[in-house]
């Protein structure tokens, strides 16, 4: 009994994990602001891959005994439990299948993370820039590890998508040479460190670029020829699995598929009604909106546009807090930036450090454009930035005492996230922010690309068949390639977009459809809470004890947001 009363409670037991994660993978280090992190890079071998799996394991078991503590049933305690619990069970199943051994992506890999983590690393001081040449030091050891396990899943038959693997070697082609001279972009990023470093900077620049050509290489070479004829898609077994692992529950497949194309016909009549107040006549939305790339309002500059987003969140945090939200003032800050060169193609987010010296940060890919329109921008950057991510991340991140490290960080289940800033983008609609029609045409396009999303990663992966009713090929089953068709005609986005987006469908299997599915679970999580108060419900209220109490899998989030 004195054993059980003396063991951690389940947040101390979630923060030991992050501190035991933070020494095994830095790059997550990095991610929390820990210092010590900026000199090195994760093991990303099989046998690193083992000791993260090893760690879930042992974390697992010491749960066990902490739920069996006094005081492990508050519902703090509760909550932090279900999520550690849940989120470490979901990557232990994925790791067991082996799927680390085939990661190929053109978004999500070990070695997006390895190049990613350079534009968040401390590079104010030359001791900071010291860390940075320790960690390019780093890089050539970390690409063997991601090239060890990719060996190891040939090996064992376990292959990465053709489709991924091509982009993927592009995407290492440009990494390697950005101005045709064989100068890649660890140099490029290298050449802003100070004079006193130069040599040093520069030599561990080059040798981390020379990895990246190996790895290049040999993907080219020896990879790409063994995956040629594999599956892009991943079947039902499987996919259920990266459902699970990046929803936090269950799904019922086929109820979500339906719902997707229920979305798809409710979004098609209101933008159909939308496009006509931008051009009367348009045989579809996606002419009107076409028109607005033309003669629509734009942005021209890439400096000028990172303003105008910097000042419409700032105008957003303006207009929500004291009204919709009550925000800390650190809270408050947040800062536009620009993606770097070779980055995927959609907008994305990066949080605050857990002191918040590195505020969060909403990140533009301009892929070579100059100009941009404002129907594109506006409920992206409410989705990316304010109300949605940054809003929910830097509050986790301001409560992280009053949750623990584990919740406000890495314990972040994917469509939690993505439903809260869908429903953002919805929340600004309702608030009325969207009342221009260029706005809200763009607002429609981007919540039909949500719908799409689910259609179409749940229908290719599983060859379901298009439905009777449906517009598009009706009664044949998916394939990539129907989705792409499918997704180029419901989308205003250029082709070079479409293509992007589903190589990440195909490379990050069910994630995708969490974004729809994640705002439907906070849609029903306020209704239920609003029923239950009635007159009395307090939207503030609401949302900001909805996103102070952490991540949580779907199932378990319109649980608890019903009794807000």
């Amino acid at each position: 009994m004195s054993d059980t009363i003396n063991s951690p409670l389940p947040r101390q037991v979630a923060d030991a994990y992050v501190d035991a994660l933070v020494a095994l993978d830095p790059v997550t280090g990095t991610y929390l602001g820990v210092k010590e992190s900026s000199s090195k890079l994760p093991d990303t071998s099989p046998a690193g891959q083992e000791a993260l799996a090893e760690l879930a394991r042992e974390t697992l078991a010491r749960l066990d005994e902490a739920e069996r503590r006094p005081g492990a049933d508050s519902d703090i305690e509760r909550r932090c439990a279900r999520l550690l619990r849940e989120r470490l069970t979901a990557e232990l199943a994925v790791h067991e299948a082996e799927e680390g051994l085939r990661t190929v992506s053109n978004l999500h890999s070990p070695v997006h993370s390895v190049r990613s983590v350079f534009t968040l690393t401390p590079t104010e001081t030359e001791e900071d820039w010291s860390a940075v040449a320790e960690r390019l030091r780093a890089v050539p050891a970390a690409l063997r590890g991601y090239r060890e396990s990719l060996a190891l899943g040939l090996e064992r038959k376990l292959y990465g998508g053709p489709r991924a693997t091509a982009t993927f070697v592009e995407q290492l082609t440009e990494w390697s040479d950005m101005d045709g001279q064989g100068h890649g972009w660890f140099e490029d990023f290298a050449a802003q460190g100070p004079d006193a470093l130069r040599a040093e900077l520069d030599e561990a620049a080059r040798a981390a670029t020379a990895a990246v050509v190996d790895l290049r290489d040999w993907m080219r070479a020896v990879y790409a020829p063994a995956v040629e004829g594999a599956p892009d898609i991943v079947g039902r077994e499987r996919y259920a699995r990266w459902v699970r692992y990046f929803n936090g529950t269950s799904l019922d497949l086929n109820e979500a598929y339906a719902y997707g194309w229920s979305e798809y016909h409710r979004l098609l009549g209101e933008m159909k009604a939308e496009a006509e107040k931008v051009l009367p006549g348009a045989e579809t939305p996606w002419v009107a909106l076409a028109h607005l790339d033309e003669h629509g309002t734009h942005i021209e500059g890439v400096d000028e546009t990172r303003a105008w987003l910097q000042g419409l969140m700032d105008e957003a945090i303006d207009a929500l807090d004291g009204t919709h939200f009550e925000l800390a003032e650190r809270v408050r800050k947040v800062e536009s930036r620009i993606a770097p060169p070779g980055s995927a193609a959609a907008p994305y987010y990066t949080g605050p450090s857990a002191d918040f010296s590195r505020p969060g940060r909403t990140w533009l890919p301009t892929m070579g454009q100059t100009r941009f329109p404002v129907y594109d921008l506006v409920s992206t950057w409410y989705h990316e930035g304010v109300p949605g991510h940054h809003l929910q991340l830097a509050q986790w991140t301001h409560v992280a005492e009053d949750l623990s490290r584990y919740q406000a960080t890495v314990g972040m289940v994917s469509a939690n996230a993505e439903g809260w800033a869908l429903y953002a983008e919805r929340l600004m609609d309702e608030l009325g922010f969207l009342t221009d029609p260029e706005r809200r045409l763009g607002y429609l396009d981007a919540q039909m690309m949500r719908a799409v999303r689910v259609i179409i990663d749940i229908g290719m992966h599983l060859e379901l068949e298009i439905p009777a009713d449906s517009p598009f090929h009706p009664g044949e089953r998916w394939t990539p390639e129907l989705a792409q068709e499918f997704f180029g005609a419901h989308s205003s986005r250029p082709a070079d977009f479409v293509e992007s987006e589903l190589t990440r469908y195909l490379s990050m299997a069910g994630q995708a459809i969490g974004y729809k599915l994640g705002e439907r679970a906070w849609l029903r999580g306020r209704e239920n809470a609003r029923k239950r108060h009635g007159d009395a419900f307090d939207a503030k209220a609401w949302h900001m004890a909805a996103l102070s109490q952490g991540p949580l899998g779907l199932d378990d989030l319109v649980d608890e947001l019903s009794r807000l």
